[in-house]
């Protein structure tokens, strides 16, 4: 193995403020196409005939992303090395009418989307954040990133077995937040205030795609500043360490012998199929528009794919120190342990022994060491992108990812330095 990388704490602190800046999937991938501008990529349309140059490129569409570094001298059948994640998170998501309340209370109507741990969102100062279609055909980002909205929770003197017999939540009637005071709700209020927001006119707002986030931002803890708690690292974590080691390998030209690929997926939360999940066409489209931009045919393609691997890196369980009957007894994940290799025979995750030997070689490159995550036979396990990736495309994929508490809550947590090793791991495995 090679000498272990250095500790670089201004990773972590880059890490931390991608997490501050992406309240939602589509600021996420504007904050990874602005680091890759900064290391020389372009932004390509889908709509555009695409040449084989050489260089950086990517792809926007909607809360997803798809970056590639096409090296000098690369052949229509090279195979691609591919870092899969997903850009959005469990939250809480503003519904076509938003405006609603009772009692004095002026409220914003929400869904849940994915999988949240409810209780999480309780008694929090939220903003809101999204993307804002208007009435000219286009779209803006806004980021109300302040103190708007509070889900309050029921005084413990109105629920006196709350502590004895756990915490219920309607996700109905207990999850809508307050946002003001006023008997007078009105049908257009919540879009007119994030129209004056963002300095729109009035009325220019025809479609939203809005969610609530936490305004506290990411912060460092433990005696020694070793451990990170903060919003979204399912999965912005991978997205931000994934963004890093393309922008890295990119650098290094003619020395590469794959085309290294970033692929951030939106919707990972609720299965993936949508036109920017990893379930969609959009992957299989830029993968293969590559191929024949470089002068390449059906020969070609199903040559670099049957070449090709993905990582598909998400967060992982990191044993719980109140909960480690839990977790398999023979595979405790440890915080800052180096990343995870995560397997389930029932395909729950795509990694097999071939895929386990690849992410091995990875790291031992980069010096970095891994561990192994299994669930508890007796506990449902997760599932991710990678599954859906191998199926979709007939590409060989490794799941991996950093071992978190927390998981789902709206505030993670972990070691400062995982997220580091990770990306290091990353850049090691795009360089091949």
């Amino acid at each position: 193995m090679s000498e272990p990388p250095r500790f670089d704490r201004g990773h972590t602190d880059d890490l931390m403020s991608f997490l501050a800046a992406s309240p939602t999937p589509y600021h996420a991938v504007a904050n990874a196409a602005e680091r890759l501008e900064k290391a020389g990529f372009r932004q390509v349309a889908e709509t555009d005939a695409w040449d084989g140059t050489a260089g950086g490129k990517y792809v926007l569409r909607g809360g997803a992303i798809i970056a590639w570094y096409v090296p000098e001298g690369a052949e229509a059948h090279t195979p691609f090395r591919i870092v899969g994640a997903h850009t959005d998170s469990p939250t809480l998501r503003v519904k076509p009418r938003p405006d609603s309340g009772a009692h004095g209370w002026r409220q914003v109507a929400v869904e849940i989307y994915g999988g949240p741990l409810l209780n999480s969102w309780l008694d929090r100062d939220l903003g809101l954040a999204g993307r804002l279609s208007l009435r000219d055909g286009t779209t803006c980002l806004v980021d109300v990133d302040r103190p708007l909205l509070r889900v309050p929770q029921l005084a413990i003197h109105l629920d006196r077995a709350v502590n004895s017999d756990g915490l219920k939540l309607d996700k109905q009637r207990h999850m809508q937040p307050v946002w003001g005071l006023g008997e007078d709700v009105r049908d257009g209020d919540l879009i007119a205030f994030l129209e004056e927001t963002a300095g729109l006119p009035d009325g220019s707002v025809t479609g939203w795609d809005l969610m609530v986030h936490p305004v506290e931002p990411p912060a460092h803890l433990g005696r020694d500043r070793e451990l990170v708690a903060g919003p979204r690292m399912d999965n912005l974590l991978s997205v931000h360490a994934g963004t890093a080691a393309l922008a890295a390998v990119a650098g290094h030209g003619s020395r590469l012998s794959y085309i290294p690929v970033l692929a951030a997926f939106d919707h990972e939360e609720n299965g993936s199929q949508s036109d920017t999940g990893a379930d969609g066409p959009l992957l299989g489209s830029v993968l293969e528009r590559s191929v024949h931009a470089r002068g390449g045919s059906l020969e070609d393609r199903a040559r670099a794919l049957a070449g090709t691997v993905c990582l598909s890196s998400d967060t992982g369980h990191a044993v719980h120190p109140n909960y480690a009957e839990r977790h398999d007894p023979t595979h405790h994940p440890r915080v800052d342990g180096g990343p995870l290799l995560k397997v389930n025979v029932n395909n729950r995750y795509a990694t097999d022994g071939s895929g386990r030997a690849v992410f091995a070689a990875a790291c031992e490159k980069a010096g970095v060491p891994f561990q192994t995550f299994v669930s508890n036979n007796a506990m449902p396990c997760g599932t991710t992108i990678g599954p859906i990736t191998a199926a979709r495309h007939g590409i060989r994929t490794v799941d991996i990812g950093v071992a978190i508490l927390s998981m789902h809550s709206v505030r993670e947590l972990c070691g400062a330095k995982d997220p580091y090793l990770l990306a290091n791991a990353l850049t090691a495995f795009l360089e091949g």
